[in-house]
């Protein structure tokens, strides 16, 4: 077997078989085939895709070419989630300790922020003492003890989607449905959840802008699961404005616990609930997706789902006053409130600009070395859709270096306008896929 052949084969548009495929990625992951020539197969893919069985049979390889993590010590079906990725996208803070309050074993690894996407490690750290990295009989026990754990990624985890990844970013085949779906689906088959939830974003602030692109991403990545023997559900929801009020980690994890705490509601908490009623579902914990969401409605009223993330905090090693103190978190020194212009109606048109003003401040990376600020960020006051008064709060900056202002200023003023007339709102959901 040649790699020139197996790339002259998939220019052709012909299908490549299982054992092709592991050929060159085990081979490419061991220093055998270099980067110019995986280059070309990449390419190759981006112009000719590929079937939805040899999506699967990729990232079947991909999952298998690192650790694996086998969750079978811990009893009952173990339920993952996904995001895209997004701005004030604090999903997985809300629904892990959520689902987990309603029986459902979740055993999580998340990831780091880069660029305007937030990454809940970095937001899990901004609460003093909480602790991302355990080993795996630790991570086992907690799981089977309270229900839930959220790790960052092993440094072994995929290590064929982390150089194939790098290679595709730098070869401009990094927007291919095959490719993209591999990618995400081989970490979390890896991760060895038994049930998987995928939150597919789309908007000017998602990954995937048009809604018919996130609709075939979700519908590959459902195929891959399916193929590969896990429970797999798929949303896609709007990120045309962000999801939360709060950009920035330690603004995130206080908008979070207003959520458990039952004061703070909207498109944040409706997206849990969403999200959780298929964790539910699939797991067969409930027998609709209504009956579910039903009861996660009830658990954050009771605050039971504040009380387990309240667990979920001590036994990574946090502080879990913060749930009834929130000023315990990372403060920024100075805040800067900016006012509406004009009387109007808000409309937020580019999430992603306030994703890069937060960024600005300090609260983004623009490489994976990038040091960050746990403390800093902004808030919104507002949504699409809000009237507003001349003079009216439109947002705040929380920020320790002044000099950085003026640019999240510009980024924020360039993503929202005021309209005399009432926009259209968006919904919060476009589709399901189950």
């Amino acid at each position: 077997m040649r790699t020139v052949d197996l790339i002259i084969k998939k220019r052709s548009g012909e299908a490549l078989s299982k054992e092709e495929i592991e050929f060159l990625i085990s081979n490419y992951v061991k220093g055998g085939i270099p980067d110019y020539q995986m280059a070309a197969f990449l390419m190759a893919v981006y112009f000719q895709g590929m079937s939805p069985l040899e999506t699967a049979w990729l990232t079947e390889v991909m999952a298998g070419s690192g650790d694996m993590v086998d969750l079978s010590p811990v009893p009952g079906i173990k339920v993952d989630k996904h995001s895209t990725g997004g701005v004030a996208d604090t999903t997985t803070l809300v629904l892990v300790p959520l689902v987990a309050a309603a029986g459902v074993m979740v055993a999580k690894m998340s990831g780091r922020g880069l660029g305007h996407t937030g990454g809940t490690i970095d937001k899990l750290e901004s609460i003093p003492g909480f602790c991302t990295s355990l080993d795996r009989e630790h991570f086992l026990r907690q799981v089977r003890e309270i229900g839930l754990a959220v790790v960052g990624q092993s440094g072994n985890l995929v290590p064929a989607d982390k150089k194939l990844y790098a290679l595709r970013d730098v070869t401009a085949t990094v927007d291919s449905i095959p490719l993209i779906a591999s990618s995400i689906m081989s970490k979390k088959i890896a991760a060895g959840a038994d049930a998987i939830v995928l939150d597919v974003k789309t908007g000017s602030g998602a990954f995937m802008k048009k809604k018919e692109d996130a609709i075939l991403l979700a519908k590959a990545m459902v195929d891959i699961g399916r193929q590969m023997g896990r429970k797999t559900a798929a949303v896609i929801s709007d990120m045309n404005e962000p999801l939360g009020l709060a950009i920035g980690n330690s603004l995130e994890v206080e908008e979070a616990i207003g959520v458990l705490q039952g004061r703070v509601r909207g498109r944040l908490r409706d997206l849990c609930v969403v999200l959780g009623s298929h964790m539910l579902y699939l797991t067969g914990r409930t027998k609709t997706v209504e009956e579910a969401a039903a009861m996660l409605d009830g658990l954050l009223e009771s605050k039971a789902a504040l009380n387990k993330f309240g667990d979920l905090i001590k036994a990574q090693g946090g502080n879990r006053a913060v749930l009834e103190n929130t000023s315990l978190l990372p403060q920024a020194r100075y805040q800067q409130v900016i006012t509406s212009p004009q009387e109007g109606y808000l409309v937020i048109h580019d999430a992603r600009l306030l994703g890069l003003a937060a960024m600005a401040l300090g609260a983004g990376r623009e490489t994976k070395d990038s040091i960050i600020d746990l403390s800093v960020g902004l808030k919104l006051h507002a949504r699409t859709g809000d009237k507003l008064e001349k003079g009216q709060p439109l947002l705040t900056f929380f920020y320790n270096d002044k000099s950085r202002t003026a640019q999240a200023e510009n980024l924020a003023q360039q993503a929202v306008k005021i309209c005399q007339q009432p926009p259209k709102v968006r919904p919060l959901v476009y589709e399901k896929l189950f």
